[in-house]
């Protein structure tokens, strides 16, 4: 995935700033590290599928700073050596106010992970399979008390929901950085 030429657009942070860091090996193709966050009452991301980070803390020497630190807390990985391919476009949230960047970054090999008591489980899955739309679903969410159909992601994976909102938006635009067409195939290779 090439994210050198890739200008990200930056959103205007009218509330809250969170980070998140989006982990590509490409040990075996282009693989993508998922989280599935542990289900917490009051949390509006409890038990939803992610990217490892969180909300930007004072001590923060900027937002890429806020992915690696969450990204070590959550999953005991550290980004800070890590090749950083770059950032993705900025996204605001839909119903809760608060400002997310990406930042992707490359490693060689899988790493062993140490999830922490936010985390339920992680998992590798191959970004090409996030283009198949044989995957794409409208699902129904409870937001703000009401029922509400978002487009996703089904992994098809034993107990694991579906991926929508700001990550299903990240992998989107991840999916169209890396060349590869809705039907999984990759469009830079001839």
């Amino acid at each position: 995935m090439n994210l050198a030429s890739h200008t990200p657009q930056k959103a205007d942070a009218k509330g809250r700033q969170a980070s998140v860091a989006a982990v590509v090996c490409g040990e075996d193709g282009l693989d993508l590290l998922f989280i599935h966050r542990t289900a917490h009452e009051g949390d509006p991301w409890s038990g939803h599928l992610a990217f490892p980070g969180g909300r930007t803390e004072p001590g923060d020497a900027g937002l890429k700073m806020t992915a690696e630190r969450e990204t070590r807390e959550e999953l005991g990985l550290d980004l800070t050596e890590a090749r950083c391919l770059g950032q993705l476009d900025d996204l605001t949230g839909v119903t809760i106010p608060v400002c997310v960047s990406a930042f992707v970054y490359e490693l060689d090999a899988k790493p062993l992970l140490d999830p922490n008591d936010e985390v339920d489980d992680a998992f590798w899955f191959p970004l090409e399979d996030l283009a198949d739309s044989g995957r794409r679903v409208t699902g129904t969410f409870l937001v703000d008390g009401c029922e509400r159909e978002y487009p996703g992601i089904d992994f098809r994976l034993e107990s694991k929901p579906i991926l929508w909102g700001l990550t299903f938006r990240f992998c989107q635009q991840m999916v169209a950085l890396a060349g590869i067409s809705g039907d999984g195939e990759d469009r830079n290779s001839d």
